[in-house]
């Protein structure tokens, strides 16, 4: 329950007994004014850790839909005890493993692990929808996080990425980054709406560009940032077995967040965040993890764990070659990174871990979705 809700209830409770509740002005806070004692510590303040703690993790437990962020801030901002609380609490993806705001989705998700998720698609509208699993039902939808929808530009795809199911304008303010691919469907390009890292300048060409018009405002970006590729390998002998594929993502390395680079030697976090990224440092490199062929079965199989449970083409499990978050920057071929798949006609599964974040998890998922007849 939200702290503005629980306090409003309280408020109400009071008035029931016969107390007169204070009367508010319209832009007044949802807290009430604290009483303060002789020794002027507020009352709020004193109230026990265990309490403090409840309240909090109920306001960030809200997984069905997007807290408010007032109410967080509002928590943190009543003393130095509530605020030294909510920063023990409210933690990043990393973390913790949860997603409370937008902005997670582009943070890393968390290590040991996986951030279990669907994906709902709707074919008559060409529109898909990522949900974060709040249970392990694959029939409940869970919390809403992104929606994509496809669209036809001349011999070109383009998936745009958006906060709003119902709006996918790039002029919007709910606009996250899109996916495009080349002509024959088989290479993407991952565009994010915010540049990656301090310095980052927006790729050139008309297809990364977010306005029809040049003059807008500074503070909203011209135009998309690249931040990964996502390639399918040809199959021009028609082989038998699943679709091959590279994908290439710039992601943050811990190591460097950290202010130790890969020589165990202290560094300027601020002077490596303002450098752009030429040399191909801050890649990771995945590349689908190969499956074996189960001779009983006469397929090609992979061990999903139990979360996909429908032979398909698209189903695809990634590992690392080159993970730059780990500390050698070597990646861990055994330790499955994303993984889809599907479960039902129009419903998949996602699951990934660091160092993919929400946005780049979708966006690999979406490259999986059409035909691809030269790599089947």
């Amino acid at each position: 329950m939200p702290l503005s809700r629980s306090l409003l209830s309280i408020s109400s409770r009071d008035h029931q007994e016969g107390h007169t509740p204070p009367t508010e002005e319209p832009d007044s806070p949802m807290l009430p004014p604290p009483s303060s004692n002789i020794t002027g510590s507020s009352s709020w303040s004193a109230m026990l850790p265990e309490l403090l703690s409840e309240i909090i993790r109920r306001v960030e437990d809200t997984e069905d839909h997007w807290p408010h962020r007032r109410d967080v801030v509002t928590c943190a901002c009543v003393s130095k005890k509530w605020r030294e609380i909510t920063q023990d609490i409210v933690r990043s993806p990393r973390n913790s493993g949860n997603i409370t705001f937008p902005s997670c989705l582009k943070l890393p998700g968390p290590r040991e692990v996986s951030n279990q998720c669907l994906i709902k698609r709707n074919k008559r509208t060409s529109t898909f929808y990522l949900y974060l699993a709040l249970t392990p039902s694959f029939t409940d939808k869970g919390k809403f996080l992104l929606a994509a929808r496809r669209f036809r530009t001349g011999a070109y795809t383009e998936y745009i990425i958006s906060l709003d199911a119902d709006d996918f304008s790039q002029a919007s303010n709910a606009y996250v980054g899109k996916l495009r691919s080349d002509f024959l469907g088989t290479n993407f390009t991952v565009y994010d709406s915010q540049p990656p890292h301090n310095g980052a300048k927006p790729s050139h060409g008309k297809a990364s560009r977010r306005f029809a018009s040049k003059q807008i405002s500074p503070q909203v970006p011209a135009g998309n940032f690249e931040v990964g590729h996502v390639s399918y390998k040809f199959n021009l002998l028609k082989s038998r077995g699943p679709r091959r594929m590279i994908t290439t993502l710039h992601c943050p390395s811990s190591s460097s967040s950290a202010g130790i680079c890969s020589d165990q030697m202290p560094c300027d976090v601020t002077k490596m965040m303002k450098k752009p990224i030429r040399d191909g440092s801050g890649l990771t490199i995945l590349k689908n993890k190969a499956p074996r062929w189960h001779e009983h079965l006469q397929c090609w199989c992979l061990n999903f764990h139990g979360r996909v449970t429908v032979a398909s083409v698209k189903n695809f499990q990634l590992v690392a070659t080159v993970d730059q978050s780990q500390p050698s920057g070597k990646g861990d071929e055994e330790t499955v990174l994303l993984q889809f798949g599907k479960v039902g006609d129009d419903t998949f599964t996602m699951d990934f871990r660091q160092p993919l974040s929400a946005f780049q998890a979708f966006a690999i998922c979406l490259a999986s979705f059409g035909t691809k007849l030269a790599c089947e």
